[in-house]
């Protein structure tokens, strides 16, 4: 994980050209301790009339975009890192079931906060936030879906950035996205090049975003992604297989 804290954004740069990027489908980073949670069987609970939960999505003080019920008994939170390859696992195997099944009840809630493992975790972590709240988390899951994709376009983008000299603070990340090929891809799933090369040049919304991940990671000791918190409690588990019976053993089971 690159800490990102106090860094200049001309420093964040160079860590995008400096620092090689990995594309392991392992764990992005060391070890968590956790713990299961248990309870009794809790019965469905309904959207509000018109509503579907997995269309409810509100923006939380951590910056996390939380889908679902906010009231859930049960509250997932995952940190995730766009450019960690088992976060891109966990979105390809247990993204839909996690929401159409558990989700969806009303039962639990899921809120994705972001992780930032480097300059272009950083970047695409602010592409993803350039739309409507409820555009977050189709824009994650289709970074994850895509993931050979991006990090392909990653990699030249590194040999492109060492081209570009020393560039104005505001013209830094939308020079990272646009040599990535992020700005096209992006473009193509609805948020034009105007929109998001505003939304990149805004350093500070930018930088916020690091160090809201940093801060956040040295206050509850995370140091890898994805980490998963469920009701306050950190878990071991990292893939869908093995979270899934930790929900149905927390109540999101029918009786």
């Amino acid at each position: 994980m690159t800490t990102l804290r106090r860094l200049s954004p001309a420093k964040i740069a160079w860590t995008i050209i400096a620092a090689p990027l990995a594309l392991a489908l392992g764990a992005c980073g060391g070890e968590t301790e956790g713990g299961a949670v248990d309870g009794d069987p809790i019965s469905a609970i309904p959207a509000p009339d018109g509503q579907a939960w997995t269309d409810v999505v509100q923006v939380t003080e951590e910056d996390g975009y939380l889908l679902g019920n906010p009231d859930a008994p049960l509250k997932l939170i995952e940190y995730a890192s766009l450019t960690c390859g088992a976060c891109a696992n966990f979105a390809q195997t247990g993204a839909s079931p996690l929401k159409e099944e558990y989700v969806s009840t009303g039962v639990v809630s899921y809120e994705l906060r972001n992780l930032v493992r480097d300059g272009y975790d950083l970047t695409l972590a602010r592409l993803t936030r350039c739309g409507a709240p409820e555009s977050f988390h189709p824009l994650s899951d289709q970074v994850w879906l895509n993931f050979d994709q991006i990090m392909n376009g990653a990699q030249q983008g590194q040999q492109a950035m060492q081209q570009l000299g020393d560039l104005p603070d505001n013209q830094i990340y939308v020079a990272v996205a646009e040599t990535a090929g992020f700005l096209d891809f992006f473009a193509s799933r609805g948020i034009s090049r105007d929109q998001a090369a505003s939304c990149l040049s805004d350093n500070a919304s930018v930088l916020a975003i690091g160090e809201r991940s940093d801060t956040q990671a040295g206050e509850l000791g995370i140091t890898s992604t994805p980490t998963f918190i469920l009701n306050g409690r950190q878990l071991d588990e990292r893939s869908w297989t093995d979270l899934e019976p930790v929900l149905q053993r927390a109540g999101a089971r029918e009786e």
